[in-house]
């Protein structure tokens, strides 16, 4: 195989909150490397994807959604966003059925991008094919950009011919990374999102949005991983609601998690989960830092 012949780049992957961005990546890759919840707001780093074959290599930037900051967590978020579109040489702009259009701010440097842009209409398997057609002409005149393409990331709508598309805008460039390699994050990343989606997943409010969750030990033996994992919270109050009546709120998440873990190592897990209060931690940059929020 020679060099040239072969193709390599990186594919951003942006939108708002709660478009279908992860569940697309995850979809393109064929493994569960995003959070995908139906809460907003649930990556909150830029997690890359890795799909690789004898003549190509697809890096895709799974990111936060776009929001405007309120807090020091928000602006690192953004940051993440924006590093994948400077390092990107495909951009998909994920925008759903429901879109209300007022991510003016993204728009405005999509134009301006000086590599394709695809902008995905997501969740069309809910949409009437009128409707389809209506958003696909929107965002035609809306952005004039490099193609629209109607997807379902959910059931796989379109997705192979936006495969075939990629393939097509790529670049010839050698692989970036070892073609074994699925991922740029480390084991103990997945094991902290696992843990983040559970939380998501069982409780309300405000809860999920003030917790991280940071491992502290990842111990790899021959038959068994043993994990340690901090869950932090900003309130003492919200410290018992996340450990709930004796215990039996942070046993669920550590059940749910862990046979996610047994299922993503292929290995029996040990996981042991506390709480601790990190009073305003999102505003916090030492700790931002900690928790991997730093460029």
């Amino acid at each position: 195989m020679s060099e040239v012949a072969h193709k390599a780049g990186f594919v951003s992957i942006v939108g708002k909150p709660n478009v279908g961005k992860s569940t697309l990546m995850n979809a393109l890759v064929g493994e569960k490397l995003s959070i995908i919840t139906s809460k907003a707001q649930t990556t909150r780093h830029r997690i890359m994807g890795i799909l690789n074959g004898d003549d190509f290599q697809i890096v895709y930037s799974d990111t936060p959604g776009i929001i405007k900051p309120q807090y020091a967590l928000h602006e690192s978020m953004m940051g993440f966003v924006r590093t994948s579109l400077e390092d990107a040489d495909v951009i998909l702009f994920v925008t759903d059925i429901y879109e209300k259009h007022d991510e003016e701010e993204v728009i405005s440097r999509l134009r301006n991008a000086e590599v394709p842009v695809l902008v995905l209409v997501n969740k069309i398997d809910q949409a009437k094919v009128q409707d389809v057609k209506d958003k696909i002409i929107y965002w035609q005149e809306k952005m004039s950009p490099t193609e629209v393409l109607p997807i379902s990331a959910l059931h796989g709508t379109n997705t192979e011919h936006l495969f075939d598309r990629l393939l097509h805008y790529l670049p010839a460039h050698p692989p970036y990374f070892p073609k074994d390699e699925l991922t740029d994050k480390p084991e103990r990343f997945f094991v902290s999102e696992m843990i983040r989606e559970k939380i998501f997943l069982n409780y309300k409010k405000e809860i999920p949005y003030s917790c991280e969750v940071v491992v502290e030990e990842f111990r790899e033996e021959e038959d068994i991983i043993r994990i340690r994992a901090e869950i932090s919270v900003e309130r003492k109050s919200q410290k018992g609601i996340v450990i709930g009546h004796k215990g039996e709120a942070l046993k669920k998440v550590g059940t749910q998690a862990r046979l996610d873990m047994e299922e993503f190592f292929q290995k029996k897990i040990f996981l042991d989960l506390y709480v601790r209060v990190n009073e305003n931690w999102r505003t916090d940059q030492k700790l931002l830092r900690r928790f991997g929020y730093s460029e």
